[in-house]
Order: structure tokens, then C-alpha cells, then sequence
């Protein structure tokens, strides 16, 4: 008797991601952009526009403004954070590592579902874990408030982890990420980890990524939520910790210790930008450094973000701003930040056969291609070809065996 494999028994039930032969070409070859659409004509799905889906700068130039500053950066986004308006971009859909950028999503996930004044013991896998640590320790609990400040201020991974198990575990937690992004149209992203790890965590830019699009995106929704502000603009905090002896001497039960933001433009801090909200900065050796962030002057906000840059971002990060600021009202805009409501390209995604974000395709460096084939009808006969191919190999094993 001949078993069917689970795995051909289930292609016609699904989506299937085929891997294609690679397609050589050199390694200095131009990414060429797609076109962008003619003025008036209807979106071709790129979320935000047809312009943003051009991989190299992407502005609008008019008379007064002055050329975009030079950044040393894979991608970047400067945008009107109150009305959307995109003013302009480098590669704003290019997917990247998000380093610990990515926090923002996790706090934009967790901030409206956890209680701030719920007590959290952590595991002592959450304190073990590796890079920028707050330095938490499974012998006591602390404050959901004080693990986000330590996430946003200081970048704490292992709080980051100890607000993934108070929300239910890592699983349920990513999961909420991605719902999060799917939710405000991120379509870029896809979480893999709470804190952005990444190679230490088995994780590549197919598993985990975002786009300076979606940390435009991500930033501006969690600036709506006045505690996600509170975070991400204190500048000091005292982080609970185990008394001293002096201070069990003194009958103290919990002790502490300061920790200071890591975001250097905010109010008073050595490379201070004026009008600075607030933002979240990042890095691993894999996905360099990122940045996201807003600042407001003259009842305007303008958001910034940029991917793979190649020194710490506060000096691009102010370059970008002050173009912003400057170009506001001047240049035509070259597409608009989506709002959550917006479900046009939803549509249209779930009418092209649906390349979904959980199921990214391949990164633009690497040598692979993915094909997306959607369900229905085509995974359907996908399914019966491979069913006859396995048949087939199996009849003809059992005549040589005869």
C-alpha cells in the first residue's frame, strides 16, 4: 500500500512557494526600478504610490529647494507625519534587517494589551539574552512600564523578551507583531524576533525585515498613543532592581539604578535637534544602523527613517529633518504614508494572487528567486502534478524490483 506524503496531500489546500532556478547576473549590475505609472493613471499596487516603488532617490525637485543631503544609507524616507504626504525616499520599499528598530512594532503591539502597572517576573532565558541588556533578574518582579522604558529608551533586549512572555509567550507575540503590521499596512515587514536580534538568532533579512517605509509607518501609529510617547521621549528613569545591603540596612525592599536614553537628538542630550518627539535607533554588524524618528517645528512633523546606514544616524538623521523642513509645501509629493484604514491595497494584494508578508519574497541580495503561486486553481493542479510525479517515481521503483 502506497502512503501520500502529508506534503503533496496539502499543496492544493495552500499557497505554494517554489523555489526557481537562480538567474545569474553580476554582482554590480543596477537594480533597475520599475516604471512609475503615468500621472493620472491608477496604482499599479505599490503601497503609498507608484513613484515609491523606485529603488533609487525619489523626490519631485522645485525652484528654492535645495538637493537632497548626501546619506550613505541602503534606504530612507522623509515624510509629512501629520498628513502623510511622502516627500522623498531612497529605495523606501527596499526590505532590510531592522536591528533594534523593530522594538517599535513590539511596543506598538504590546502597549495597548498590557496593563503598565502589571507585575512581570521574568524567565531566566529573558535574562540571558544576548547584546544590550537592562540587566533584569528572575528573583523579583518589575512594572510592564518600566520593562517599555527600558525597551525604548535603552534598547533593552532582555526586556524586550520579559514583555513578549508577559503578553503570552514569544509565539503569540510575533504573531501580534505581524498582525500589528498587516493592520497599519506595513507590508514590508515581517517580525521574527521582539528585540531585532538577528544573526544571533538563526534569523536573515528572508526571515526578519522592514522597510524605511514601514518604520515611517510604525512611528507615526505608535506616536498616537500618548504612553508609547512617554516612552520613547524620556531622556532619564530609574530602573527597579534588588536592594543593596545598605540599602536592606535602611529597610528599603526594592532598590535601583538610572538609565538614560540612547536617542542623543532628544532635549539636552549632546546632539540635540530642535523640535526632537521622540524615535529608536538600532544596530547589528548584519543590518548596520537604523533610525526612525520625528520632530515638530512650526506646527509641522516631519518623519524621518533610514536602513543600513554606515555610521551612527543622528548626523543624516538631522540632514533628512532639516530637507524636510524645508522642502514642506515646496515640492510635490512623490506618495503618501497609508493610513490604517486604507484597505485599497489590501484589495489589490488579495486580488494579484496575494504575495503576502509572512511569506516574503527573496531580498534583493541574494542569488535565489521565489515564486508565489496562489491557492485555488493553480495550487490545485501544482498539487496533482506532483502527486502523478511521486506516483510515477513509485510505479516504476516497483518494477525494478520485480
Amino acid at each position: 500500500m502506497f502512503t501520500v506524503p502529508l506534503a503533496a496531500a496539502s499543496l492544493a489546500a495552500a499557497p505554494v512557494l517554489v523555489a526557481a532556478p537562480a538567474v545569474a547576473e553580476p554582482r554590480t549590475a543596477p537594480r533597475t526600478a520599475p516604471p512609475a505609472a503615468p500621472q493620472g493613471a491608477p496604482d499599479t499596487g505599490t503601497v503609498g504610490g507608484p513613484q515609491l516603488a523606485g529603488r533609487g532617490l525619489v523626490v519631485n525637485r522645485a525652484p528654492g529647494v535645495p538637493g537632497l543631503p548626501k546619506i550613505k544609507a541602503a534606504s530612507y524616507l522623509i515624510a509629512d507625519a501629520d498628513t502623510g504626504d511622502v516627500l522623498a525616499a531612497k529605495d523606501p520599499h527596499g526590505r532590510h534587517l531592522p536591528a533594534s528598530t523593530i522594538k517599535t512594532l513590539t511596543a506598538l503591539a504590546l502597549v495597548p494589551k498590557l496593563d503598565a502597572d502589571h507585575l512581570v517576573r521574568p524567565s531566566q532565558q529573558a535574562c540571558d539574552v544576548e547584546g544590550t541588556k537592562v540587566g533584569i533578574t528572575p528573583k523579583m518582579s518589575y512594572k510592564v512600564s518600566d520593562l517599555f522604558h527600558a525597551l525604548l529608551m535603552m534598547s533593552a533586549n532582555d526586556a524586550a523578551v520579559a514583555l513578549a512572555e508577559a503578553n503570552g509567550g514569544m509565539e503569540k507575540t510575533l504573531a501580534d507583531m505581524n498582525a500589528e503590521a498587516k493592520r497599519i499596512n506595513a507590508r514590508d515587514t515581517r517580525a521574527g524576533s521582539v528585540n531585532g536580534l538577528d544573526r544571533d538568532l538563526g534569523l536573515s533579512v528572508r526571515t526578519q525585515h522592514t522597510s524605511a517605509y514601514d518604520l515611517a509607518l510604525i512611528l507615526r501609529e505608535g506616536m498616537k498613543n500618548p504612553d508609547f510617547r512617554t516612552y520613547v521621549q524620556a531622556i532619564d528613569h530609574k530602573f527597579p532592581a534588588p536592594p543593596t545591603k545598605k540599602q536592606r540596612k535602611r529597610g528599603l525592599k526594592v532598590g535601583g539604578y538610572p538609565i538614560h536614553t540612547h536617542n542623543r537628538m532628544l532635549p539636552g542630550e549632546r546632539e540635540e535637534y530642535q523640535g526632537m518627539l521622540g524615535g529608536k535607533n538600532g544596530y547589528t554588524i548584519a543590518a548596520q544602523q537604523t533610525f526612525v524618528a520625528e520632530a515638530r517645528r512650526g506646527g509641522r512633523t516631519i518623519v524621518v527613517s533610514l536602513m543600513k546606514a554606515d555610521r551612527p544616524p543622528s548626523q543624516y538623521a538631522a540632514k533628512l529633518l532639516d530637507w524636510g523642513f524645508t522642502a514642506h509645501g515646496k515640492v510635490e509629493p512623490v506618495g503618501v504614508l497609508v493610513s490604517p484604514g486604507d484597505t485599497t491595497q489590501a484589495k489589490k494584494d488579495a486580488g494579484s494572487g496575494g504575495v503576502l508578508p509572512d511569506a516574503p519574497l527573496a531580498s534583493d541580495d541574494t542569488s535565489r528567486r521565489w515564486l508565489l503561486v496562489g491557492g485555488g486553481a493553480a495550487g490545485a493542479l501544482l498539487a496533482v502534478a506532483v502527486l502523478f510525479a511521486v506516483l510515477r517515481r513509485r510505479r516504476r521503483f516497483d518494477q525494478s524490483l520485480r
